[in-house]
């Protein structure tokens, strides 16, 4: 299928894409990468009269550390963030989790904020974000406000982000010393939307423990450091926590075996010491 006809508004900045949004409202869209976009326009899903498209805006280009952040601006890809040289060192858990996103063609369009801001539950990178403790900045036209990633997300494809304003960046915290990260998910296919997605971050407190693809938005739960049978029993009180349905591509049943067995892999890759009772 084709999309409708709609007007293409190139912004040179950030504030002129505010402008232009403010005053078409609800009738426009942010065009970014595209990616999730246009897939849903060629679906006939939206029907907007005006797409903005903010891939030329210097200002939104921004790659850098600030605060103890590494903050993303909206106009910059998946793949610039993943071939960041200190990625690894910076953002462990981003760096593991970009390579599961789609193929390279599309991480080398799609960006990063426009992932964050389509807010697909089994999406990695919302999951990374809400496991982080990230933060969004939006911008309207009166004013700029970061929304905290427990907030930002409200459910399937939404979040608070108002119709006059564009997720201007989004932020992941720096990894500390001696904290671990560990990412995985279950496709039915490499590229495609994950099944179930678990991220974990250990610190010497605890454990925080994310899964995407099962709830209709990112779930995170925050553990103390578990082993042996209290490991199982956290895991598997998640798995129910969640409300997994059965659809075409799995039954809730499976899913809740990906929640326990994805869960514990990523769990002893980032703690090896949880394989054993503490």
């Amino acid at each position: 299928m084709k999309p409708p006809r709609f007007a293409l508004l190139r912004a040179d900045s950030a504030e002129e894409a505010v402008q232009a949004l403010h005053t078409r409202g609800e009738d426009a869209k942010i065009l970014a990468g595209g990616q999730s976009l246009m897939t849903v326009l060629n679906m006939r899903l939206a029907a907007p009269a005006a797409l903005i498209d903010i891939s030329r805006c210097a200002d939104l280009r921004g790659l850098r550390i600030e605060g103890g952040e590494l903050v993303v601006g909206a106009a910059v890809t998946q793949m610039t963030v993943e071939r960041r040289a200190s990625l690894a060192r910076e953002v462990p858990l981003l760096a593991q989790a970009l390579p599961w996103i789609s193929h390279q063609q599309i991480r080398s369009r799609g960006t990063v904020c426009g992932s964050i801001a389509h807010a697909d539950p089994a999406a990695e990178l919302p999951l990374v974000l809400a496991t982080l403790g990230g933060r969004v900045t939006l911008r309207g036209p009166r004013a700029r406000r970061t929304v905290a990633a427990a907030q930002f997300f409200t459910g399937m494809l939404s979040t608070v982000r108002a119709a006059d304003e564009i997720v201007e960046d989004v932020r992941f915290p720096l990894a500390a010393d001696g904290e671990r990260f560990a990412f995985t998910e279950f496709a039915i296919r490499h590229g495609d939307f994950a099944l179930v997605a678990v991220a974990v971050r250990r610190d010497a407190a605890g454990l925080t423990v994310g899964v995407g693809g099962v709830a209709d938005r990112p779930v995170v739960r925050r553990w103390p450091l578990l082993g042996g049978s209290a490991l199982d029993d956290a895991l598997n009180e998640l798995a129910w926590s969640l409300g997994a349905g059965d659809d075409p591509h799995m039954s809730a049943q499976g899913r809740r075996h990906l929640v326990r067995r994805l869960g514990r892999q990523a769990v002893l890759a980032a703690d090896p010491q949880a394989g054993v009772h503490r």
